[in-house]
């Protein structure tokens, strides 16, 4: 089945290095790269959706040109993680001869889920085809790439893309597509993406196949997270020692949008520091709210955990 999230972000997204945004001082090295015609080995590092593999393979088209893909491989490391792939796809790729070019350039996207060993016997094929193959390894967490192949790469690290910078990408996008862009939405959008530039185009895809108004409500209904005004009127009953109307309103909105417990944390968490009460009481709410992820996360019931949640910062403005 086709993904029109997917074509909607493929069309979007930049075909050559002076097309990436956000990322100007990686975007000079890569550009400085490509003028060079040699790259050393390189790792990304960053968070998801901000343009790791989009600047991969902009450098790639920059430094190979219109026949780029006979020159480079990419691969998920997620989806294939084990040793074999290392010994068979990759190593069977850079033992061949590059085409017209001085080297060829293997992507691995996701390179930390790639296991230990895995990881081991990948070293040793980046150092015994070093002249006929580049690798560029992309991944959330540089901490679980082992020592020997960081310090055989350039490491890049990419930071979230500003919000300023999806504002601006956003609207380019709603323009060409004939889309009411209201200015809430907007807001909507930038503050539930959080620096995702990928899922700020999905999320606006998603809304765009039903509606041609992006607007607040279409946005949060769309993208099912708690609304500011929502969280603020949990926490206030909570903080004021009414645990029943918290709960019983925590448990109408998670009901109505469908939500599980992380994504309950997540909306809460981005709200605390807007909620009208001292810093200590934040400090201490965020500490009882990282002890609930934690539990939900291994493997407790939602429901029971946010209820303890509530329950631990109950009155706490008292």
């Amino acid at each position: 089945m086709v993904d029109l999230n997917e074509i909607w972000t493929e069309k979007y997204r930049p075909r050559t290095l002076d097309e990436v945004v956000g990322h100007e001082f990686i975007v000079e090295r890569l550009k400085a790269f490509a003028k060079q015609k040699n790259i050393p080995n390189l790792l990304f590092a960053g968070p998801a959706g901000v343009g790791k593999t989009t600047s991969a393979l902009a450098l790639a088209r920059d430094l190979y040109g219109e026949n780029w893909k006979n020159n480079f491989l990419e691969m998920n490391a997620s989806d294939e993680r084990g040793i074999d792939i290392v010994r068979g796809k990759i190593k069977d790729f850079a033992r061949v001869k590059p085409l017209d070019a001085p080297f060829k350039i293997i992507f691995l996207d996701e390179s930390d889920a790639l296991t230990p060993e895995a990881q081991q016997a990948l070293r040793r094929t980046m150092e015994k085809y070093t002249h006929t193959t580049r690798f560029i390894l992309s991944c959330n967490y540089s901490s679980k790439i082992i020592p020997p192949i960081q310090s055989r790469c350039a490491i890049l690290r990419f930071k979230r893309i500003p919000d300023e910078k999806i504002e601006e990408n956003i609207k380019d996008i709603a323009k060409k597509e004939g889309l009411d862009l209201r200015e809430d939405g907007l807001k909507a959008l930038i503050s539930i993406v959080e620096g995702d530039m990928r899922n700020a185009i999905n999320l606006l895809q998603s809304i765009a196949i039903t509606s041609k108004v992006i607007d607040e409500e279409r946005v949060y209904e769309v993208a099912a997270v708690l609304k500011p005004v929502e969280v603020k009127e949990i926490m206030d009953y909570a903080v004021k020692g009414d645990f029943l109307n918290a709960r019983k309103y925590l448990s109408k909105v998670m009901l109505d949008k469908g939500l599980s417990g992380t994504d309950v944390i997540k909306a809460i968490h981005r709200e605390i520091l807007n909620l009208n009460i001292d810093d200590k009481t934040k400090a201490r709410i965020i500490d009882k709210l990282g002890e609930a992820e934690f539990r939900i996360v291994e493997g407790g019931s939602d429901d029971i955990q946010l209820e303890a949640f509530l329950a631990s910062i109950l009155g706490v403005e008292e």
